[in-house]
């Protein structure tokens, strides 16, 4: 999978790349199609501020995560991109039924 990194104010340096891509290798479990993952990493004054965008089928994940620690920034980003791509996969589970109890005919006798 080919993934996109781009950095302001620091260089991208072989580890965090390796980090980036191994967590982004746990969302294969969701054996969805990535399509173009592209990670943006910042450095701030008071931190460092990790932004991706990937594309799924039908949809788009969109992210952001800001910490002191450049590898804790990217680790809750991934966590965030994983809840959205959980809430995804499962959305049509957590659609409501077809009908609702108010609509059902009972017939209550008093």
């Amino acid at each position: 999978m080919l993934v996109n990194i781009t950095s302001k104010q620091m260089e991208i340096t072989p580890a965090i790349r390796s980090h980036i891509e191994d967590r982004l290798n746990k969302l294969n479990k969701w054996q969805v199609n990535l399509i173009n993952p592209h990670i943006v990493l910042t450095k701030e004054p008071q931190g460092f501020l990790a932004d991706a965008t990937i594309g799924i089928p039908n949809n788009t994940l969109v992210a952001s995560a800001k910490h002191e620690d450049m590898y804790a920034a990217i680790n809750e980003l991934l966590t965030k991109l994983e809840r959205q791509l959980n809430k995804v996969q499962h959305k049509g589970e957590a659609r409501r039924a077809d009908h609702s109890v108010k609509d059902s005919n009972f017939d209550i006798e008093v």
